[in-house]
């Protein structure tokens, strides 16, 4: 459903990138975890020593992290007031088509990814929702490693799938970073009179340290990335786009739950939000975007439920989806017998 940085995250890259010598063909490749921290990974160890600790481990590393996984959904069940959650689910089917789309962004944008790498069946969509869920219950990155896992068993390549999940998962970070740069140049007449950091000190720092993640990837590209620079280029593009659609996604779905308030100003809500999910220097996120929201939408209009009600629906989705999953691949498991 919404997740501000446009990964169905948790809910648990600079416009120089676009010169055409920034994804260079690359020869090694490092390692990497999930949904990236809000701006990019600190420095990549080597490759080789911790791909082979994942090969010793491959036979329970899959079902360890279901495991895991399995313990954050039983946890989350324990937390949930479906009492709470069935007094708020909508009504409006186009609400419902709205979130579900929100929701499935990310899966969808990372299966063209890897269906344009690996040619991964459409059943591969399965493994790419455990990723998100085993990102948002658990850790960021715990997702990718048991897709890495998943891709080594079932997916067949000359190659090591460790590379293109890598590839992909640095890829991700940079994108957030292009899209939070460009967004950020467009609304900074509005966004320059928000208050957004101390005397915008914090807004600067935090600026530049996106900047300057993103000048690493471009400065070690070669020792980062392993890709052919086209398949580089596509990646960084459907990353893009899935961040523009969940921004713009989110947006909807708040106009179609709060009518009175015009499209217009939702959609720069939704896009003050995630800039300050990616900018890391500014605090008391949460505080300030209530602050922002009311200015935007207005005081009379209870933006905080509506995003805490969102935030809950995203948690229950992820229970019983997982629990829906598990059951799916223990039937498999039986066919399969």
């Amino acid at each position: 459903m919404l997740n501000p940085d446009g990964e169905a995250g948790s809910s648990k890259v600079s416009p120089a990138m676009a010169s055409s010598d920034v994804l260079r063909e690359p020869a090694t490749l490092p390692a990497i975890p999930p949904a990236l921290p809000p701006v990019l990974p600190a420095a990549l160890p080597s490759p080789a020593p911790l791909e082979r600790g994942l090969r010793k481990w491959s036979g329970w590393l899959g079902p360890a992290i279901s495991v895991a996984i399995l313990g954050a959904v039983v946890w989350q069940m324990r937390e949930i007031s479906w009492a709470q959650v069935w007094a708020i689910v909508p009504t409006s089917p186009l609400i419902w088509l709205v979130l579900v789309a929100s929701y499935f962004a990310g899966p969808v944008a990372d299966w063209i990814i890897f269906r344009k790498l690996w040619g991964i069946p459409v059943s591969g969509i399965f493994p790419l929702l455990k990723k998100l869920i085993g990102n948002e219950l658990l850790l960021g990155y715990v997702g990718e490693v048991y897709f890495y896992d998943w891709a080594r068993r079932h997916v067949k390549m000359e190659a090591s799938p460790f590379g293109a999940v890598k590839d992909v998962a640095i890829l991700s970070a940079l994108a957030g970073n292009v899209m939070t740069i460009v967004m950020l140049a467009i609304t900074w007449p509005m966004v320059s009179k928000l208050g957004i950091g101390a005397d915008g000190r914090m807004l600067a720092g935090s600026i530049g340290i996106v900047l300057l993640t993103s000048l690493v990837i471009m400065l070690f590209r070669n020792g980062l990335l392993s890709l052919p620079r086209s398949q580089l280029w596509f990646v960084l593009v459907v990353h893009c786009l899935r961040i523009i659609a969940n921004t713009g996604l989110s947006a909807l779905a708040w106009h179609l739950i709060l009518p009175t308030v015009g499209l217009g100003p939702l959609l720069l809500m939704s896009t003050v939000r995630l800039l300050l999910s990616r900018l890391p220097l500014i605090p008391n996120k949460d505080i300030v975007f209530a602050g922002i929201s009311t200015v935007l939408a207005g005081s009379e209009v209870q933006t905080s439920e509506m995003i805490a009600m969102i935030a809950l629906l995203i948690v229950a989705t992820h229970v019983v989806l997982f629990i829906g999953l598990v059951l799916r691949d223990l039937v498999q498991k039986e066919k399969s017998a």
